[in-house]
């Protein structure tokens, strides 16, 4: 089994609902995201994914999400955009765009902080 994985970042705010604290308030994350997924074989040029087509589909995801206020989106406007959730999301986005090729999704970590992060999988 090969294990690729990339990281990038996105800036966006939030504030976390029903919770009783500072971060129920508005304040902003210059988020880190780390995507894995996982291939059984590599294709004719010794590859699982090319790691462009990785970056090109996570970006997309991200250009979603930058510079905007999270609760204002439609995949937040009934949840609380945590990081679990916001991991959640990415990995359900990338579950699709990337369904035409020959790799699942791991894991999707995101860093709201250098010492705080959540993990998505489906295991």
């Amino acid at each position: 089994m090969y294990h690729l994985t990339i990281h990038t970042s996105f800036a966006a705010a939030h504030n976390l609902l029903h919770y009783q604290g500072d971060c129920e308030n508005l304040h902003g994350h210059n988020w880190k995201v780390e995507v894995t997924v996982k291939a059984e074989a590599l294709d004719k040029s010794g590859l699982g994914i090319d790691f462009k087509i990785l970056k090109k589909e996570t970006k997309s995801l991200l250009g979603t999400l930058d510079h905007k206020y999270l609760n204002e989106l439609p995949p937040f406007k009934d949840i609380s955009p945590s990081s679990e959730n916001i991991a959640r999301i990415l990995y359900e986005g990338l579950e699709k765009n990337l369904a035409s090729y020959q790799v699942d999704i791991e894991s999707v970590r995101v860093w709201e902080s250098d010492n705080a992060c959540a993990t998505f999988t489906r295991t």
